[in-house]
Parts: C-alpha cells; structure tokens; sequence
C-alpha cells in the first residue's frame, strides 16, 4: 500500500492552482506524477521510512495541509499501485481515505464486484462488448479463459484486461512526467460587466498559456474555456483547435471565438479559465505553410519577444492593451 492518488476537489476555474498543490505533495516526496487537470500520484515508498508514518497517516496530513493551506478538500486511495489506487479513490469523500491491502486475497475480493468499465483503458466500446457476452463484472473477466477475452477484444489487448482483472498492475508513478494539459485563470476584484475587460482578461491568460507551452516545446491540440458568474455557476465550451499550436495569437483567436458564441449580454463575470489540453511535443508538430508575410512576421516578433523573456523576466514583454 504504498501509493497514493490523490484528487484535488477543484472547479474548473481553479485547476491552474494544481501546481501548487503538486508542491505540496512533494514535500513528502519527490515521486509525484500530475494527472491533469485536479489529481496526482505520489509514490511513497521511501516517505514511510522517512516519515515514520504509514501511507493512511501521511495522507491525513496531506489533506490537513491541502485544506489549511490552500483551501482545497482531496479525495485520497491507497493501493500497492497506480490503478488500484486510482479505482479506490473513485466514489470516495473527503475526510476518507480508501485503502486496497497489499494481499492478493484482498484485491482479489476488492475487484471482483466492480463494473469492468472500471478497469483503467476499458473505454465505452470495449465494455459494451464484454458485457453483451456476461463478462460485466471485474471478477467475470478475470476468471475468464484467455482465447475468450482474445476473440472478444484482440490478443493484446486481451491479455493486458486479463492482468488488471486480476489486480496485476505494471504502470510506475513518473515524477515529472509531461503534463497532458495546461490551465490559467484570471479573477475579478468585482463582478464584472464591460465584455472589453473579458476579452483583454483571456488575451491576458492566452498570452501567459503560449509562453508556458513555447518553454516547455509543447503545443495543443484543443482549448477549454470556463466563464464563472456572480451566482456561482458556470459556463464551460471547449474548440479544436486547425492545427496544434502554442502560438500566442492563435491561442488569442480560438479564445475570443468561444466567447463571442456564448453571446453574454451584461453577464455579472466573477472570473475567466483557459485550459489548453491535448498537448504532445512541438517538434512532431505540422504546422500549415503560410504565405502571409504578417503571419510569419508574427512568429518572429514571438520568437524574439520569447528570447528578452528568458532573459530578462516573464514580464519584459506583454501586448500592449495589457501593459496599463
């Protein structure tokens, strides 16, 4: 029982905060790995020596921590791996820390009743298939045959399905890993009318996005916008972006096309959110030739503004409706 997934209970607006709360995590260890946009796992296997605490102990600390100093409740599992931790975790509250025993018997008795669309990588396709031949439950398809699971959903993937139903769980906690999505938010000092402060709230928040994505040599594939209100609810719309990009001004476009559709007529905003997902490395990349000599001037004016910010701060270089 040696890892943790821990889920952080926040809104859409506030799932740029999740850095932050991934430091907190790596106060008791330096293996964490985000999954993106509210959750993370934290392997703890030198935590409990060093702490002298067992995993159940050192998540009620970190739930003390995420709640005292940041605001934010988390829903904690523990398990002896990534998916069984994850799947503990499902359904809990919290103040509860769901726990899976290292045993065999236990995770054999913990998986047996669970739906199979449970399993991590079983997609709604793939769990229709299974339970239109009975195979509905965990238990069902871990006992089984192999050829069965092979004729059903192919050799390989048969014999990955077999593993987890039987709580066999390859996958390793990878600090650092890359993130699958990048998120930013802008708040309001006062519910706020004027669609001009809106608009240059987003420029604010693309601009911050592409910079992020540009150092990181990552683009994205797809943008998620979030509108609060002063009643507390929301407005999520999510676009595709032509082609994956990191570029500022596409960003900056994708962002005021969504908000132009929402069509807001004096809506009382209380705060904006952007999160670009879909992310995968800038170099694999394509990118649409242009013959636009303003567009490829843009590109380079990036590049060049880019430069002065790695060297003289994120700062240095800002569009200038935002530099009052």
């Amino acid at each position: 029982m040696t890892i943790l997934f821990v889920r952080f209970r926040l809104s859409p607006a506030r799932e740029a905060r999740l850095p932050e709360l991934l430091a907190l995590l790596g106060e008791f260890t330096p293996v964490v790995e985000a999954v993106p946009p509210d959750a993370a796992f934290a392997d703890l296997r030198g935590a409990e020596r060093y702490f002298g605490r067992d995993p159940v102990e050192l998540a009620r600390v970190i739930r003390v921590r995420a709640l005292a100093l940041h605001g934010v409740e988390c829903v904690i599992g523990a398990g002896p791996g990534p998916m069984l931790a994850r799947m503990a975790a499902r359904g809990g509250g919290p103040g509860v820390t769901r726990v899976v025993p290292e045993e065999p018997d236990a995770v054999t008795e913990f998986l047996a009743d669970r739906p199979v669309g449970d399993l991590p990588g079983v997609g709604p396709a793939t769990a229709r298939t299974l339970c239109s031949y009975g195979l509905d439950t965990v238990g069902l398809v871990a006992a089984a045959p192999p050829a069965t699971l092979y004729r059903l959903i192919g050799a390989r993937a048969g014999r990955e399905l077999r593993e987890k139903a039987r709580g066999v769980d390859r996958t390793q906690v990878v600090p650092n890993a890359a993130s699958r999505s990048l998120a930013a938010d802008r708040s309001f000092a006062q519910d706020e009318l004027d669609p001009f402060r809106h608009r240059r709230a987003l420029l604010s928040i693309t601009e911050e996005l592409g910079v992020r994505l540009r150092a990181e040599k990552q683009v994205c594939r797809s943008l998620t916008l979030t509108v609060r209100y002063a009643d507390r609810s929301t407005t999520l719309r999510t676009r595709t972006l032509p082609e994956p990009t990191a570029h500022s001004a596409a960003l900056t476009d994708a962002a005021y096309r969504m908000y132009r559709a929402l069509g807001l007529q004096r809506a009382r905003v209380r705060g904006v959110a952007l999160r670009a997902e879909g992310l995968g490395p800038a170099e694999h990349a394509s990118r649409q030739l242009s013959f636009d000599p303003v567009d490829e001037k843009a590109h380079r004016i990036e590049e060049a503004a880019d430069r002065i910010r790695a060297k003289f701060g994120p700062h240095a270089v800002k569009p200038g409706s935002l530099a009052a």
